[in-house]
């Protein structure tokens, strides 16, 4: 009789809500093992409901905390260590926005505490998932970081998170590269408007400030579309990457954006 092979173990941060929740849901339905990380442990829990909802046989493991603290990061990669003994997949995915302010207005305190949750937080949670997959057997993994399409552009007003996804293009091309002796793929998927709550911010009221201004209400697109990506990313064979990948709402302003 043939053994069953050996569960993939992924970890989604930022898996609460939105992207993350939906990109942990689709990934357990693919059969994988999911650790999902987040600030709330409630709703972490909802999101374990949700996958067992939709399927009964869905593994999912639910760590809380907060990972601009790099003793929370510790503790996310030290139970699955100790879990499973190996890691397959890393989405970089938490993160947030702060309000539009001129970039001169900045707090300072703001923009570090952005800084920590949107970069210092994915680079640490990378070195873990590097220490792992490069002395687990079969050797390798991938990870995935969440980059956003302000990798590209930014919109008006937002200096500290387009500083941070901008950021995020070099640690995934240093990643991709110091990867390669050990088997580890790193890719980029950048977003633009997938229905969450920070895009639901933008869309109150008078729609979002465009580079001339004004406002609109923007086209946006359900957080499914992105899932479906991770998951094919997440599905190619370790010789094989899409290094960046972009997704938006078709008809958004990011084609000509400025």
């Amino acid at each position: 009789m043939t053994a069953a092979p050996p569960s993939r173990i992924a970890c989604v941060t930022g898996a609460s809500s939105g992207i993350g929740r939906a990109s942990a849901l689709a990934l357990a339905a693919a059969g994988w093992t999911v650790v999902v990380s987040g600030r709330r442990q409630q709703e972490l829990d909802q999101t374990i409901r949700l996958a067992q909802e939709r399927n009964e046989g869905a593994q999912l493991l639910a760590v809380a905390g907060d990972l601009s603290k790099p003793d929370d990061v510790d503790t996310l990669f030290e139970t699955i260590r100790d879990r499973f003994g190996r890691l397959d997949l890393l989405f970089n995915n938490a993160g947030r926005g702060l309000p539009a302010v001129p970039l001169e207005d900045v707090p300072l305190a703001d923009f570090q505490s952005i800084v920590a949750i949107n970069l210092v937080a994915p680079f640490l949670c990378t070195q873990h998932a590097f220490r792992i997959m490069r002395d687990q057997q079969p050797q390798g993994g991938r990870i995935i970081n969440n980059g956003s399409i302000s990798a590209h552009a930014p919109r008006p007003f937002s200096a500290p998170y387009t500083l941070t996804k901008h950021a995020i293009t070099g640690l995934t091309k240093s990643t991709s590269l110091d990867g390669r002796a050990y088997h580890i793929a790193c890719s980029q998927i950048d977003i633009g408007n997938a229905q969450s709550a920070m895009v639901d911010e933008l869309r109150r009221g008078a729609g979002s400030l465009q580079p001339n201004g004004s406002r609109m209400h923007e086209e946006v697109m359900p957080v499914e579309a992105v899932a479906d990506s991770v998951v094919h990313m997440a599905s190619l064979p370790l010789h094989v990457n899409i290094l960046t990948q972009t997704i938006m709402a078709n008809a958004m302003p990011f084609v000509g954006r400025g």
